[in-house]
């Protein structure tokens, strides 16, 4: 092999980078650092996919369970609170089993419907109402419970809440929800004009507005006074995908 052809093949074996004038070769450092941004940018999106995912999926279980442990929590406090008229006597027996005193109060409960339902039950109610009325804290008490718990009652005659409304409120072309409660006459100079009463919930139940509105003006709904209570309680949700009037 001569002396030309050793050069070519020693041209060969050079890096391009190496400049004619120097000895050591030139990187390109551009080029690496676009690939380590790149990198970076990658990850920084796949952490922010990972914890999108995580949280979505840690909410959707507080939407399922929230519900669930509600439900618990007032059942139990509610047990506890009836299971607790009975057990101190069954705790002086020496008898220590829990909902023991709540299984005893469910046919005292019933044996205490049955009995205010005849004359003579429904006479020493209403003696024992009238000492509730006559004081003074606990007449207001006792006529707010009253209320609610008559809303609710079976019974159609004791209804506080006789029928379902639907009024114009609170702005234009806007409905709300109501309880027609009572009827009232006005009575003025270019003659009559037969309004209701209307209770409009604010605050679930317990607090409210009333309004007095031309019974023509009242759109009654085919809903039972305690789908209506279903309805706000639930804030909307259990309303039915449609409505229909009772005279549709």
């Amino acid at each position: 092999m001569g002396a030309r052809e050793k050069e070519r093949e020693f041209e060969r074996l050079i890096p391009l980078s190496i400049s004619a004038g120097g000895d050591s070769p030139k990187f390109d450092s551009s080029s690496s650092g676009d690939s380590s941004s790149a990198a970076a940018a990658g990850k920084q999106a796949f952490a922010i996919v990972i914890r999108s995912w995580l949280w979505k999926k840690f909410m959707t279980g507080c939407v399922i369970l929230l519900p669930i442990a509600i439900t618990f929590y007032i059942t139990w406090c509610v047990i506890h609170f009836v299971d607790g008229f009975f057990s101190p006597v069954y705790s002086q027996l020496g008898i220590n089993v829990f909902g023991l005193g709540f299984a005893t109060s469910i046919p005292v409960i019933f044996l205490v419907g049955v009995f205010t339902s005849s004359w003579v039950g429904a006479s020493l109610f209403a003696l024992g109402e009238w000492f509730i009325v006559k004081m003074p804290l606990m007449s207001y008490i006792y006529a707010a419970s009253k209320q609610i718990s008559a809303a609710i009652s079976p019974d159609e005659s004791s209804h506080a809440f006789k029928e379902v409304a639907i009024i114009k409120h609170p702005s234009r072309g806007g409905y709300a929800f109501g309880f027609i409660t009572s009827s009232v006459v006005l009575r003025r100079s270019m003659g009559h004009e037969e309004l209701c009463c209307v209770y409009v919930p604010t605050n679930h139940l317990y607090l409210g507005d009333i309004f007095l509105i031309n019974s023509k003006d009242i759109i009654r709904p085919d809903l039972s006074v305690r789908e209506c209570i279903e309805i706000i309680i639930s804030g909307g949700m259990s309303i039915p995908k449609l409505l229909t009037t009772m005279d549709a």
